[in-house]
């Protein structure tokens, strides 16, 4: 048996320049300015950049950087809204070799300055509109960083650093002759985890996975040249999922947006005849509930992926009967945003509407660059039945896994086991394929010896006429050990209903011992990226 490289399919067929070129999402825009150099690729307010535009900007940028002494994985971070300039990094900072770290602008100056030193930024790109939080954070920083204002007209604030970021990209070569990568697997993005307790882990990106990211985002999201994105979501968060670099690798416009607000939202979906957009279940709650006046009508249909916590049902609804088509993602910031899609089934439309959304609030199937998903036992690692009953955990493996934690080798090694990727989440695996999450580990709600899981309740809470959002947690219990204390947001002008009533609403749509002990109504806490902090409301739970 010949196994050596003197095999006619091994010998003189050679990697070679002409067919073997290090995979990097910077390709998706050189190719995009060649094809399609007069097309709009970006779109801020009055603002329009062409791709060949948005490349001369991307190319000047990357020259300015190098002549600020940037080099080969030097980290360049950058706090910025959903803006042009955000677009622009994450694609002339992987152009010379060098790291982006967008940073999370709903951040407190500690947990700022906390990445900026664990990352070791040698440059700083900031928004003006976030100048007085970064002022506050760099007095903390004790290493020289390079800081480069970019103006906001919004914004009128003195300069934090020496370089204007319009007059350093005049100063850049717009011949300059960027040298890329040789090495796919070199680090491209540093991003935070919005960790709740302790310091934030640094997750790193590879070439190589942003570019299958991308991909995979665009052709599961249905992406194409005809496609208006706009950007409801923070592209700080997870890069944006990919979608600087996937738009642009169909070959899409890209529509900014500062601030998630109904009205702005609806207004550009109407004005440019948005197709898709991405946002957590929190943002598809605000368009659902907003007030007619704040509504502008528009005829198409908008695709919309949502991800975050397992939104209910109810939010499918709501959404379907505006004009949106909503598609749930699942997935985390170590697996480059989604990492699996619940895939619309035809035969779905045949089943009663709680059935169809129930389905489509699933989290689904593999992407399609995503090597595999399992829902296995985290003890034996041995996959649990496809029975829609046992509960394992979801475990991801493929090239868009991260490459690990900066310099925290032990959070890496508890992540990234044997072949997979643990996610913390636990799930059932149904016998068509689709996984559907029951809980985080640390959520499971254990109430005399029963296990109960909080989206569960959360679900047929949701469901209830005045309740917008639901979060369910463990309050401690002298006699059952703990019970579940239900947080309840109420929908705008909702009057608060009374206790019994919501009790007799749930104990008809479940059994009796899930059934929440105690209601709390209020706004609900949310991270930065507006997922429902749930220890704080294990805290208050604790405390109640």
């Amino acid at each position: 048996m010949n196994t050596n490289d003197t095999h006619p399919f091994e010998t003189s067929l050679d990697r070679h320049p002409s067919n073997y070129i290090p995979l990097s999402p910077v390709s998706f825009l050189t190719r995009a300015a060649s094809a399609f150099a007069g097309k709009v690729a970006v779109i801020d307010g009055a603002r329009r950049y062409t791709y060949a535009e948005l490349l001369d900007r991307c190319v000047r940028l990357a020259s300015a950087l190098a002549q600020l002494g940037v080099e080969r994985l030097d980290t360049v971070a950058i706090i910025a809204s959903n803006i042009p300039e955000m677009i622009e990094a994450h694609f002339a900072v992987p152009m010379i070799g060098a790291v982006l770290n967008p940073l999370n602008t709903r951040l407190d100056a500690a947990n700022v300055a906390f990445s900026l030193m664990h990352g070791s930024a040698k440059v700083l790109i900031v928004d003006a509109e976030y100048a007085p939080l970064v002022r506050q954070a760099l007095q903390q920083v004790d290493r020289e960083i390079a800081v480069i204002d970019i103006a906001s007209p919004d914004s009128p604030t003195a300069p934090l650093g020496q370089h204007a970021y319009e007059a350093l990209l005049a100063s850049g070569d717009p011949g300059f002759n960027w040298p890329g990568v040789t090495n796919e697997w070199q680090s491209l993005c540093l991003l935070y985890t919005s960790g709740t307790t302790g310091d934030p882990k640094g997750v790193v990106y590879s070439h190589r996975g942003a570019y299958l990211s991308a991909l995979g985002n665009g052709f599961s999201f249905g992406l194409t040249f005809d496609s208006i994105y706009l950007w409801t979501l923070p592209m700080f968060h997870c890069s944006g999922w990919s979608y600087p670099w996937a738009v642009v690798a169909a070959g899409g416009t890209q529509v900014c947006l500062r601030k998630v607000e109904p009205a702005q939202i609806f207004k550009l979906i109407a004005e440019h005849r948005v197709t898709h957009l991405c946002g957590a279940p929190i943002v598809l709650n605000m368009l659902a509930h907003a007030p007619s006046d704040q509504r502008a009508q528009f005829q198409h249909t908008v695709t919309v992926a949502t991800g975050g916590a397992a939104p209910p049902s109810a939010v499918f609804r709501s959404m379907e009967a505006i004009g949106f088509r909503v598609t749930h993602l699942y997935g985390a910031t170590e697996t480059y945003g989604p990492a699996t899609s619940c895939v619309f089934q035809p035969e779905w439309n045949a089943l009663p509407d709680e059935e169809r959304f129930a389905r489509m609030a699933r989290q689904g199937v593999a992407y399609p660059m995503v090597e595999a998903v399992t829902v296995a036992d985290p003890k034996t690692m041995a996959p649990v039945p496809r029975d829609g009953t046992t509960v394992g955990e979801i475990m991801v493996r493929g090239n868009t896994v991260m490459k690990g934690y900066l310099k925290n080798e032990a959070a890496t090694a508890k992540t990234l086991v044997g072949n997979w990727c643990l996610s913390g989440d636990l799930a059932v695996w149904h016998p068509d394929g689709a996984i559907e999450i029951k809980d985080r580990s640390k959520d499971i709600i254990i109430s005399g010896g029963e296990n109960i899981s909080s989206l569960e309740v959360e679900e047929v809470l949701t469901q209830h006429p005045a309740v917008m959002l639901a979060a369910v947690v463990a309050r401690p219990d002298p006699t059952w050990g703990e019970t579940p204390c239900a947080f309840l947001e109420l929908k705008p002008g909702a009057a608060q209903p009374d206790d019994k009533e919501v009790i007799a609403f749930c104990r008809a749509r479940m059994a009796r011992f899930k059934v929440p002990k105690t209601l709390v109504y209020g706004p609900l806490p949310k991270t930065s990226t507006g997922k429902i902090q749930k220890f704080l409301l294990r805290e208050q739970a604790g405390a109640l």
